[in-house]
């Protein structure tokens, strides 16, 4: 999905959402490059939905071993011992997703996160970061605002009933909408 048109086999593919958003969206979804960090939960979802859509490609991070908590929130993850014994999340995480759209390009990069720096987020049109520390998030956060282009910054958090996110659109700004409330509503604001 390189090229600048849809194919015949991407158009009939892809035809659903290209009523919703139209072709030229859909072009452009198919040349973003994604990094996901994280792999349990809503990430999980994310991932699928992305790769269903069309997304260029996908980059995994995770290097945790598969534990009973993880297998429980993450759909994923095969529940055959053999298949997942000795393998990363991330690495079990992209042999599935690739079975739910083979022209997606999807991939593992190992190692620490914290320890990329901005010639690795520069590869990247949108990097979203889960399952770690906050010091992490923001260390990601800052390399992606080095960057020489734009890039989406997505981080969150969730247990039980409490949950956080960060959401950094660099040619977006916020404002809200009800100053009356400390957390009144808010809006995106195209600059």
């Amino acid at each position: 999905m390189d090229g600048e048109e849809l194919t015949e086999h991407e158009t009939a593919l892809y035809d659903r959402q290209i009523r919703v958003w139209g072709a030229d969206a859909q072009r452009r979804l198919s040349k973003s490059h994604v990094l996901i960090s994280g792999l349990k939960g809503t990430v999980i979802e994310f991932c699928k939905n992305i790769v269903l859509a069309g997304v260029g490609s996908v980059t995994l991070i995770d290097d945790r071993v598969v534990t009973e908590d993880l297998l429980a929130a993450n759909f994923l993850i095969p529940h055959d011992e053999n298949v997942y014994a000795g393998k990363s999340l991330a690495e079990l995480c992209c042999d599935s997703l690739k079975d739910f759209n083979p022209m997606v390009r999807v991939s593992v990069q190992k190692g620490d996160l914290s320890s990329f720096s901005v010639d690795f987020f520069e590869k990247f049109d949108v990097v979203v970061v889960s399952s770690c520390s906050l010091s992490t998030k923001k260390l990601v956060n800052e390399e992606c605002r080095k960057a020489s282009k734009r890039i989406a910054f997505y981080t969150h958090f969730h247990s039980d009933f409490v949950a956080e996110a960060l959401i950094r659109l660099v040619q977006f700004g916020v404002f809200r909408i009800n100053e009356k409330h400390k957390n009144g509503d808010l809006r995106f604001l195209k600059r």
